[in-house]
C-alpha cells in the first residue's frame, strides 16, 4: 500500500469525523495497526479539532456581561441599531453552530475510539478462544494417546507402593518394553514443595543399581499427572524420590516416596 497516497485521500479525516460505515471503520483500523504514519495522521487530525475548539471558544462571561450592562445603562438609549443587533446575533449563531459541530465531531471521535477498543477486545477474545480450543484439542489428543497405551495388553503395569516418608503416597508405571517407554502415573503423590522435584528411577536389584529416567519438572502444570519417559533399561523395579530441582546423580533414599518391583 502507498501509505502517503492513502493519507492524502482524506479517508482518515472521514474516519475521525465518524462519516464511514462500520466496515470502512474496521478497514481503516487494520491500516492503523500496520502503519505508524497513519496513526500519527489520526492524532494530528484529532489535535487540530481540539485547537479549533479552543479558537472558537466564547468570550469570557464577565466580558459579555460588561458589554450588556454598558448598553442597558446608556441614557436615553432605547433603540439598538439594527445593523449592530444583526451583527451580534450572527456572531452568536455562528459560534453556537461551530460549537454544535465540534460537539458532534468529538462525539464521533469518541465513538470511533470505542469502536477501535471493541474491535481490539473482540480480536483478543477470539485469539483466547482459539487458544483454548487448540489446548482442549491437544489435551484430548494426548488423553486418547495415553488411554490407547494403558489399555494395550502388552503393556506391563507396575504398582508403586507407599514408603515411610508418606504412607498415603502411591503411583504406577506402565512399561512399554517394545518401544522402550515408561508412562508414570503420579496422581497419588503430593505436590512437591518449592525447590524440589520428583525423580523417577529404574532399578537393578542385585546389586542395587539405580538409573535415572528423569525428573517430573511440570508436575503442577500437568493435569493428568501422567508422564512419558524413555526407558531403555532392563528394569527390575521402579522408584520415585523427592530431589532438589535439577535432580540428583543418585536417589535420596530418605526421600523415597514409592517403590515397586517388576513381575512378569
Amino acid at each position: 500500500m502507498d501509505i502517503k497516497a492513502y493519507i492524502a485521500s482524506g479517508i482518515l479525516e472521514l474516519y475521525v469525523y465518524g462519516s464511514l460505515s462500520e466496515k470502512e471503520n474496521a478497514e481503516v483500523y487494520q491500516v492503523l495497526q500496520k502503519y505508524p504514519e497513519a496513526i500519527a495522521e489520526v492524532e494530528r487530525i484529532e489535535q487540530s479539532l481540539q485547537q479549533l475548539s479552543g479558537a472558537l471558544a466564547p468570550e469570557q462571561s464577565d466580558h459579555l456581561f460588561s458589554k450588556i450592562e454598558s448598553k442597558i445603562s446608556l441614557e436615553n438609549s432605547t433603540v439598538i441599531p439594527i445593523g449592530q443587533k444583526r451583527n451580534n446575533w450572527t456572531t452568536y449563531i455562528g459560534w453556537a453552530a461551530s460549537v454544535a459541530l465540534l460537539i458532534g465531531l468529538f462525539s464521533q471521535v469518541n465513538k470511533n475510539r470505542v469502536l477501535r477498543d471493541k474491535i481490539v477486545k473482540n480480536q483478543i477474545e477470539q485469539q483466547l478462544l482459539e487458544g483454548k480450543i487448540n489446548v482442549a484439542e491437544e489435551d484430548l489428543s494426548n488423553t486418547k494417546a495415553i488411554l490407547s497405551v494403558l489399555r494395550n495388553k502388552d503393556i506391563l503395569q507396575v504398582p508403586l507402593q507407599p514408603q515411610q516418608v508418606d504412607p498415603n503416597a502411591y503411583a504406577a508405571v506402565y512399561w512399554d518394553k517394545e518401544n522402550e517407554k515408561a508412562y508414570i502415573d503420579v496422581a497419588g503423590l503430593p505436590t512437591p514443595p518449592p525447590g524440589k522435584v520428583y525423580q523417577v528411577w529404574s532399578l537393578k536389584l542385585n546389586p542395587l543399581t539405580p538409573t535415572s529416567l528423569g525428573t517430573l519438572d511440570t508436575f503442577t502444570e500437568n493435569d493428568t499427572k501422567i508422564f512419558s519417559l524413555a526407558n531403555p533399561n532392563d528394569s527390575e523395579a521402579f522408584g520415585i524420590t523427592l530431589e532438589p530441582e535439577g535432580g540428583s546423580a543418585s536417589p535420596t533414599l530418605e526421600m523415597l516416596y514409592t517403590l515397586g518391583t517388576v513381575t512378569s
